[in-house]
């Protein structure tokens, strides 16, 4: 392959061969003949004069396309479908006089954008409910496992390992009700004329408008859409791209959410997204372990949520009827945005299905801290055995500050010990230590995360677990 030009990273190192192939020349331009093809039988099944024969033609050419000779034809006329028409002619003469009849160019180019975009939600449907399976088995296994939990990144009261996961599927099955949405509402444009009025039909039925109505109900089933918009002017209207968009926009989010989240916690060591065997983790610093996947999870992911931004600009835009300056853009940002909420899902499955807890560094940061967390209980204690509330709390206060700060001088957590010198509290340092189990402290996190998975698993029943091979 020539390295002499430009290629998008998207395609040459992150988007899958499946995306990659839906969003090709080859795709696209066998749509666009295959809308040809459906248009030429319905017209023929309606009484036009077009010849089973010429309808047979065309289907017999949806796959050769003569690229060289469609190049040329454009650079002559400036008309990218009417290239492909001319193109398509020449490899079906008998049917070169009725290709397209009756329609404009967003009969091909719009039709097949929302065939092609409905299968790359399809797909990225897929991965995401892989990820979340991933997550579900990861909740699952770790339901029971006390971890520091932490409020404005400082440290808080205990949760679980699983139950933080919960939280990440959490927002990634909000996606997946977004997803199933948009899926459920695509409409397809249909042949419907230059704004939208179908006049040229009008005049092809001879003033038969049952006639138009089947036509479009054949192709939109032919395609397997069981609505057209009721109205449109001469495109489908681009509200419809904003609402994709938006949705693999919201898929962007979650997973940064949950890669930052793994960042964080790599950080400290609890945590380690999958590091390979002979993986260089830096070409200077030869023992770092740098969580590059999560990290570029993060990076890809703000380059779609900036990219989902072109679509509601595109739709407030739209003159009248259409105007041709979507074009261009929607051309680059449609496309990009399914290669890159693609390639954000590839990587997540892949850091998911080898997410690494480090057990003992868990434990041992739980086992910091779980002292100041105690206090609540040892309060009530004191109580019990006839203490006074508000003087226990600001024993429990003062001690606290006083152990913090030694903390930061980088000596041990002595509190137990300086509350333990209270008489106020009328217990020992033992009697004390006997409270310090963390699973007393992680509250419903075991019962919240089997009440989770138990909605969840229905949805899991097909999701696949195979996990992608990616490029770092």
């Amino acid at each position: 392959m020539s390295k002499d030009k430009y290629e998008s990273p998207l395609a040459s190192r992150y988007a899958s061969a499946f995306m990659l192939h839906l969003f090709s020349p080859d795709m696209r331009f066998q749509t666009w003949r295959r809308l040809w093809v459906a248009l030429a039988r319905a017209e023929h099944d309606l009484g036009l004069p077009i010849t089973a024969e010429q309808v047979a033609e065309l289907e017999a050419h949806v796959t050769d396309i003569d690229y060289d000779m469609a190049a040329q034809r454009e650079k002559e006329v400036r008309h990218d479908v009417m290239a492909h028409v001319y193109t398509y002619g020449k490899a079906a003469p008998s049917a070169a006089g009725i290709i397209h009849l009756g329609a404009t160019s967003c009969y091909v180019t719009d039709n097949a954008d929302l065939i092609l975009y409905r299968e790359g939600l399809r797909y990225l449907r897929g991965e995401l409910l892989a990820v979340v399976s991933n997550l579900a088995e990861f909740a699952d296994t770790y339901k029971g496992t006390p971890t520091l939990g932490y409020t404005h990144y400082q440290p808080a009261q205990l949760v679980t390992v699983g139950k933080r996961a919960t939280l990440w599927m959490q927002d990634l099955l909000a996606d997946l009700e977004e997803l199933d949405f948009v899926l459920s509402h695509m409409k397809f444009l249909g042949c419907r004329g230059t704004t939208g009025t179908e006049a040229s039909f009008v005049d092809l039925f001879d003033g038969d408008t049952a006639k138009i109505d089947e036509m479009n109900r054949q192709i939109a089933a032919e395609f397997g859409f069981d609505q057209c918009f009721s109205v449109c002017g001469q495109t489908y209207p681009r509200k419809a791209d904003s609402r994709i968009l938006n949705c693999l926009s919201a898929i962007a989010q979650s997973c940064y959410r949950m890669a930052n989240d793994i960042r964080l916690l790599q950080h400290d060591r609890q945590v380690e997204e999958p590091f390979e065997k002979n993986q260089i983790g830096s070409s200077a610093m030869a023992y770092k372990r740098n969580p590059m996947r999560s990290e570029r999870i993060c990076s890809l992911a703000r380059y779609l949520m900036a990219d989902a931004m072109n679509a509601p600009m595109t739709a407030s835009v739209q003159w009248l009827e259409r105007t041709l300056d979507d074009s261009a853009n929607r051309r680059i940002s449609m496309p990009e945005g399914f290669l890159c909420a693609d390639a954000i899902l590839r990587l997540a499955q892949n850091v998911t299905d080898g997410l690494h807890v480090n057990e003992k560094i868990v434990d041992r940061t739980c086992r910091e801290y779980l002292p100041f967390i105690a206090t609540e209980n040892l309060m009530m204690e004191g109580v019990k055995r006839g203490g006074d509330r508000q003087q226990l709390h600001e024993i429990i206060r003062t001690c606290s500050m006083a152990a913090t700060a030694k903390m930061k001088e980088g000596e041990p957590c002595d509190l137990l010990s300086r509350l333990a010198a209270e008489p106020a509290f009328g217990m020992t340092e033992a009697e004390m230590e006997a409270v310090l189990d963390p699973k007393l402290y992680i509250g419903r996190c075991p019962e919240q995360v089997d009440a989770f998975l138990a909605q969840v698993r229905p949805l899991l029943s097909g999701a696949s677990r195979e996990i992608p091979e990616i490029s770092l």
